[in-house]
C-alpha cells in the first residue's frame, strides 16, 4: 500500500522536517498571492470579492518576500490569488522562484494558459493545480461566475497536456470544492484523475467570503464523512493508497499551519489564507521576526497542547486538527474545534463560539466584576464589552466611574483574552496586575453607558506582559493607558 503522500500541498513533508521547522521556527513552504484581481466571480470563492486591490508590493518587494522565505527554510512556494495567471509579471516571478532552488505550486483556473506558456511552467518544473469542479458545463460556469468557465479550463488542460503534464516532472493536480451541486459525480472524477496519474485535490469549502452567502452549496457532516469513506475505499482498493478519512482535505491533512504561512499581495502575513488574522506587514517587519513574534503562529504550531474542545481530545489529533478556516470562521476563534468535521457534528455545545461571556473567562465575582463580554480575539488584541451597572463598587458619589476603575477595566480585558485562550484547560494561568503606566482620562462613563475595550499586548518578556488598553465611549476614546502584568502557570499542587 502507499501513502497518499504525493497529493499537492504539502503533505510530501516528512514528520521529522516538519518537527525541525516548528523546533527552529522555520518554514518549509509559504503561500504567495502576487494580486487578487480575478476573471472569475466563483460563487464559494475565500474573498469577499475580486476587484483590484490598491497598494499591492512591487516586483522588487515580491523578489524580497521569496528570499526570506527561502532563507526561513522554505522549499516551495504555492501560488495563489486571484488567479495569478493575470499577474503581468507571473512568468518572471516563476523564473526567480525556480532560480532560489525552490519548488512551485501554482494554483489556477487556466486563464492565459496558452501552449506557449504551458510550455514554459512545464520547463520550470511547476506543479500546476487546475480548478474544475465538474464534468458538466453549465455547473462549471455556475459555479464559476463566468459563462465561458468550462471552455477555458479545458482549453488550458489540453495545452498543459501538450506540454508534457502530467509527468515525473510536470505534476498536475486538479482542485474541486465538494458542494451540493457536483456531490454525486465526486468518486467518479477522483477515479477519471487518478486513471490520468492527475492527482485529485477535493476540498470542503472554507465558510468565508462568498461562500458565507451561499448556504446552497453545502453537504451535511454525515454525507461528507460517507464521501471520503468512499473514496478512501476506491482509493485503496483500485490504486493503492492508503490513507484515514478526515476533513478538510479528501486523502490528506491540512496541518500546513505548523511549518507555512500566507503572504497577501499587500505583504500582511496571516497563519493561512482560512484564518484572516493578520500578523504582520511584509513591508514593516522581517518574515523572521514576524512569525516568532505571532503568538497565533507559535500556538498553532503547537496545536496539540493549544486546541480545544472535542478536537483537542480526538484520538487522530496527532495527524489532523481539522480545518482552522473553519474553525475561525465559524467561531471567531483560530484554536476552536472545527465545527464542520462529522466527529463534532453531535458535539456542538462544546465548541465554544465568541462573543463569551467573561464571567466564564475571569475569577472576579460582582459586585467586582465589571466586564460583560470578550467580544473578538485577534493577534496579541481583543475588543471586550462593559455596561457600566448601578451596583459597581467603582463608582463615585455623582455617579461616575471612579479613575480607578478603568485599568481594573483594563485588567479584566486582558484576563479574559488569556482566559479564552486557556479555555477549557485543568490548569489555568494565574495572572497579577503589577502597575500602571501613562493612565489618561479623557471622559467620563456612569450607569447604562455601553464600553468598549482594546487591549493589545505590545511586549511580552517571560511572564510578564506589557498591554495597551483603550476604552471607548460611542467611538470616542475616553481612558487609555499601559498596564504591567504578570501571567504564569499555576504550581503544582496548589
Amino acid at each position: 500500500m502507499k501513502s497518499c503522500q504525493s497529493r499537492i500541498y504539502g503533505a510530501e513533508f516528512s514528520q521529522e522536517e516538519i518537527r525541525e521547522a516548528v523546533q527552529n521556527g522555520r518554514l518549509l513552504s509559504m503561500e504567495l498571492e502576487f494580486n487578487r484581481s480575478c476573471n472569475f466571480r466563483c460563487i464559494y470563492c475565500y474573498a469577499a470579492n475580486n476587484s483590484f486591490y490598491e497598494n499591492e508590493l512591487t516586483k522588487e518587494e515580491f523578489h524580497d518576500v521569496i528570499v526570506q522565505a527561502r532563507d526561513l527554510g522554505a522549499k516551495k512556494i504555492i501560488v495563489l490569488g486571484g488567479e495569478p495567471m493575470l499577474y503581468p509579471h507571473i512568468l518572471e516571478m516563476i523564473r526567480f522562484i525556480k532560480k532560489q532552488g525552490m519548488e512551485i505550486e501554482l494554483f489556477t483556473n487556466g486563464a492565459r494558459i496558452t501552449p506557449s506558456t504551458a510550455q514554459v511552467l512545464k520547463d520550470n518544473n511547476v506543479r500546476v493545480v487546475l480548478k474544475m469542479n465538474t464534468f458538466d458545463e453549465s455547473l462549471q460556469n455556475k459555479l464559476s461566475g463566468k459563462k465561458d468557465a468550462y471552455t477555458q479550463i479545458h482549453e488550458a488542460f489540453k495545452n498543459l497536456k501538450q506540454a508534457g503534464y502530467p509527468s515525473e516532472d510536470g505534476r498536475l493536480g486538479v482542485s474541486t470544492i465538494i458542494c451540493k451541486q457536483n456531490f454525486d459525480e465526486l468518486a467518479q472524477m477522483w477515479e477519471w484523475l487518478r486513471d490520468q496519474d492527475i492527482v485529485p485535490y477535493f476540498e470542503m469549502i472554507t465558510p468565508q467570503g462568498k461562500a458565507r452567502e451561499s448556504e446552497y452549496l453545502v453537504v451535511e457532516p454525515d454525507k461528507i464523512e460517507d464521501l471520503f469513506c468512499r473514496i478512501a475505499k476506491l482509493d485503496r482498493e483500485k490504486y493503492g493508497y492508503q490513507w484515514d478519512p478526515k476533513p478538510p482535505l479528501v486523502g490528506g491533512e491540512c496541518l500546513r499551519h505548523q511549518f507555512s504561512c500566507a503572504v497577501s499581495s499587500q505583504g500582511d502575513v496571516q497563519p493561512c489564507v482560512g484564518v484572516t488574522v493578520t500578523v504582520g506587514n511584509m513591508r514593516e517587519r522581517k518574515l523572521k521576526d514576524i512569525i516568532t513574534d505571532s503568538e497565533i503562529i507559535q500556538d498553532l504550531k503547537n496545536y496539540q497542547q493549544t486546541i480545544k474542545g472535542p478536537c483537542g481530545e480526538c484520538a487522530q489529533l496527532s495527524e489532523c486538527y481539522g480545518c482552522r478556516g473553519a474553525a475561525y470562521q465559524l467561531t471567531g476563534d483560530y484554536l476552536a474545534s472545527d465545527p464542520l468535521c462529522w466527529k463534532n457534528a453531535q458535539k456542538q455545545d462544546d465548541i465554544v463560539s465568541l462573543p463569551v461571556e467573561a464571567s466564564r473567562l475571569v475569577p472576579h465575582k460582582p459586585p467586582m466584576l465589571m466586564l460583560d463580554r470578550l467580544l473578538t480575539v485577534g493577534e496579541r488584541a481583543s475588543l471586550s464589552e462593559v455596561t457600566v451597572s448601578e451596583d459597581s463598587i467603582f463608582l463615585k458619589e455623582n455617579g461616575m466611574i471612579d479613575e480607578a476603575g478603568y485599568p481594573e477595566i483594563m485588567s479584566q480585558a486582558v484576563a479574559a483574552q488569556e482566559g479564552f485562550k486557556n479555555l477549557g484547560k485543568s490548569d489555568q494561568p494565574e495572572g497579577y496586575l503589577l502597575g500602571v503606566k501613562n493612565m489618561e482620562i479623557l471622559g467620563t462613563a456612569g450607569p447604562g453607558d455601553r464600553l468598549v475595550v482594546s487591549v493589545y499586548k505590545v511586549a511580552k518578556y517571560g511572564d510578564f506582559g506589557i498591554v495597551r488598553g483603550e476604552i471607548f465611549k460611542d467611538k470616542e476614546v475616553i481612558a487609555r493607558g499601559e498596564l504591567k502584568v504578570w501571567q504564569g502557570e499555576t504550581a503544582a499542587g496548589e
